[in-house]
């Protein structure tokens, strides 16, 4: 990774298209929603009304997703409601200009806050405060405030039901998907594991996949614990297949051992076929067929490959073998338990050493409090949520009342550019401000030609209102640009509805949104978030993370329970996501040098390098026997924890004089050679990491 300029990562962003955002499912069912929340407010009452629920719909879609069932309704039930107090508030505070422009900056203040607590929080902030904006440019009196609050909600509710309403049917089909689809890329792992230099694959995905099951650890039904068993199994059959493919790399450096890692790549490709079918077998919807035909050529190759044998008095070669045929043993098992599971012949899907059987989700009491020491731990100027907080509440409130006290059409659009344009980071602010003023025209033009040449009546706006609404959920998550260009010419359409020419309405938008694009861009200027300032602090917390996560797997090989590993393993992959991002970050502001980034992305690469010797040792844990501690390993841990707790200190205080990493004493402690190989290979491999780590972070050239 090199450092950009500013207008790199700015056309980096600009022509970014991320075709996995696309779903089209959830665009045809937005768009339905859209359009049957338009027809029935505009057939039973008015166009005006049809086009609230229409707003509140399409508030709403933004909270769809293909998760469970029961995530999925409590987020869009919230939403909906949300929906519905940020039109009554805004309708009610606009009969005064300090009262809506000290609401909305509230409101901002608080949207700003939600980005804490995810993406999804921060994009509902996003869309209730500027639905606050725009109905506060229109007062209402009380009783139609609280009207036009019902018919938001309402439309909301058709979204949330469209979304939903197969969850009495078909209960366990978004747990089965998602199921389906980690063991479909698990078997392309299983074909081409990833090598120590790079980030293990798919973390966030699994990560994911256990925040959206987490609810089924309530559900004692037989499909339910087939899932959550099926996840469990996803993550160990992960785990051997990473440490096989580091065993293969290993037996093709060996003098003689290139047919053995010729016998475990084929092994490895009969996995990836075994998995693939898990996989398959989950988005099956005939469930009776309990064929199990990928196994036997695994155990075939099995026994071939323990017919390898060594050369006399090569113990570590010997060594590599064991514990090869040991992994491959425990990877079989755990296809095997993996396959009945899927093909739904398992009475029980847990085995008796199984760690998913205990209920261990957060009660909804402790989620909340959760949520209120993240969101009371960020009220501080170090923090950066809470900096762009502020940011968003202060330039929010003046271009709020700028256009208030400009004679002005339509002055709703610049407090409004300001909420959507405004971001955390450099980039994501400087590239949505170009792109939101660029699309706007173009949705403008694009907009007003269609209506000239179309519009026949109400039925045709509604028809291509539906288009609209159907591009911006459909592409408009992959880029941002079509996104702006879609919601623009959808805006225009729905005051067309109203009686509003679109002819008049394009010079004044125009104009609105390029004043709040202009504002919102020279505001972070004036007061930037550097990421820069960030990146040591999130790397600090990934090693940390890590070395919590290397603690409890060393604490599991001593007798701990290996159920301790899963909550310190899903927090290093969430530090080591937020790490890498803020690396890419940082690597796009101005000012940043090649060699800064180089350092960091050095950082990133060995950090890597340690965290796979991780897993391939949490990866033994799994097997059918325990071996005993090894007498070296405990004061090895220890050395290397402390370690690790050095350069951690190095990156959080950068500026303040430190002793240099202790490896001398992770030098001193190494295995026996008649020890386990896998275990002497993942030793050495941590040693060379940390060596390597400390020699870069001492560098302290990422300054």
């Amino acid at each position: 990774m090199t450092a950009e300029s500013p207008l790199q990562a700015v056309w980096r962003a600009l022509i970014r298209f991320e075709p996995e955002k696309i779903v089209p499912e959830i665009a045809v069912r937005n768009t339905l929603g859209f359009t049957l929340a338009v027809i029935l407010g505009t057939v039973l009452s008015s166009p005006s009304t049809g086009v609230v629920a229409g707003l509140g719909a399409l508030n709403v879609a933004y909270t769809d997703g293909r998760d469970p069932y029961l995530f999925r309704a409590r987020r869009m039930l919230i939403s909906a409601l949300l929906s519905g107090v940020a039109v009554a508030l805004g309708a009610l505070s606009g009969h005064s200009n300090t009262t809506a422009v000290i609401a909305a900056g509230l409101w901002a203040f608080a949207a700003g806050m939600l980005v804490a607590l995810g993406s999804t929080a921060g994009d509902l902030g996003v869309i209730t405060l500027v639905t606050l904006v725009v109905f506060a440019a229109k007062p209402l009196s009380p009783l139609q405030a609280i009207e036009s609050a019902g018919v938001a909600m309402a439309g909301g509710l058709i979204q949330g039901i469209l979304a939903t309403f197969l969850w009495t049917v078909r209960r366990y089909e978004p747990e089965r998907r998602i199921i389906g689809e980690i063991y479909a890329n698990l078997a392309k792992v299983a074909q081409d594991p990833t090598p120590a230099a790079k980030a293990p694959p798919m973390s966030r995905r699994i990560s994911d996949a256990q925040d959206a099951l987490a609810p089924l650890a309530k559900d004692h039904s037989t499909e339910a614990e087939r899932h959550v068993f099926l996840l469990t199994q996803a993550e160990r059959i992960r785990l051997s297949v990473l440490n096989l493919g580091r065993l293969r790399r290993r037996l093709a450096r060996h003098a003689g051992g290139e047919a053995a890692a010729e016998a475990l790549a084929r092994i490895l490709e009969q996995s990836a076929l075994a998995i693939q079918w898990i996989g398959e077998r989950m988005f099956a919807t005939d469930k009776t067929e309990s064929r199990n035909a990928s196994l036997p050529p695994l155990a075939a190759e099995l026994e071939t490959f323990r017919n390898f044998r060594s050369a006399p008095g090569d113990t570590f070669f010997a060594a590599l073998l064991r514990d090869a045929c040991q992994q491959i043993d425990a990877l079989r098992s755990q296809l095997g338990a993996a396959s009945a599971a899927a093909a739904g012949t398992r009475t029980n899907p847990y085995p008796a050493n199984s760690i998913t059987g205990t209920d261990d989700s957060e009660p909804w009491r402790l989620r909340f409090e959760g949520w209120r020491a993240r969101l009371t731990a960020n009220l501080s100027l170090d923090s950066t949520v809470f900096r762009h907080a502020l940011r968003l509440a202060i330039c929010l409130t003046l271009g709020d009342a700028l256009g208030r006290s400009m004679s002005l059409q339509r002055t709703y659009w610049i407090p409004m550019t300001i909420a959507i344009v405004l971001k955390p980071d450099f980039t994501g602010t400087f590239s949505r401000g170009v792109l939101r003023i660029g699309g706007t025209l173009a949705g403008l033009v694009i907009a007003t030609v269609l209506f000239h040449f179309i519009h026949t009546g109400v039925a045709t706006d509604i028809a291509l209102m539906a288009v609209f609404v159907l591009l911006l959920r459909w592409i408009g998550p992959a880029n941002y640009g079509i996104f702006v260009m879609a919601v623009s010419a959808l805006v225009v359409l729905l005051i067309a509805v109203t009686g509003i020419a679109p002819a008049a309405v394009i010079a004044p938008r125009a104009l609105n949104t390029a004043i709040g694009g202009a504002l919102a861009l020279l505001t972070y200027a004036l007061w930037p978030t550097w990421e820069r300032t960030q990146t040591s602090a999130a790397l600090a917390s990934m090693l940390a993370a890590y070395r919590e996560y290397f603690h409890a797997v060393v604490r599991a090989y001593q007798g701990d329970p290996i159920s301790a590993i899963e909550k310190v393993r899903v927090k290093g992959r969430r530090a080591r996501s937020n790490a890498a991002a803020s690396v890419d970050r940082m690597s796009g502001e101005p000012g940043v040098t090649s060699r800064q980034v180089a350092t960091l992305s050095a950082i990133l690469v060995h950090s890597h390098s340690f965290v796979h010797a991780a897993m391939a040792m949490e990866s033994r844990l799994y097997r059918h026997r325990r071996d005993p501690v090894p007498a070296w390993m405990p004061a090895f841990a220890a050395s290397a924890e402390h370690a690790l707790a050095d350069m951690e200190s190095v990156l959080r205080h950068p500026h303040v004089p430190t002793r240099r990493s202790r490896l001398g004493e992770v030098e001193a402690h190494k295995p026996a050679h008649d020890s386990s190989a896998l275990l002497e290979i993942e030793s050495d491999r941590i040693r060379t990491s940390l060596r390597s780590l400390g020699e870069e972070i001492a560098k302290r050239n990422w300054l």
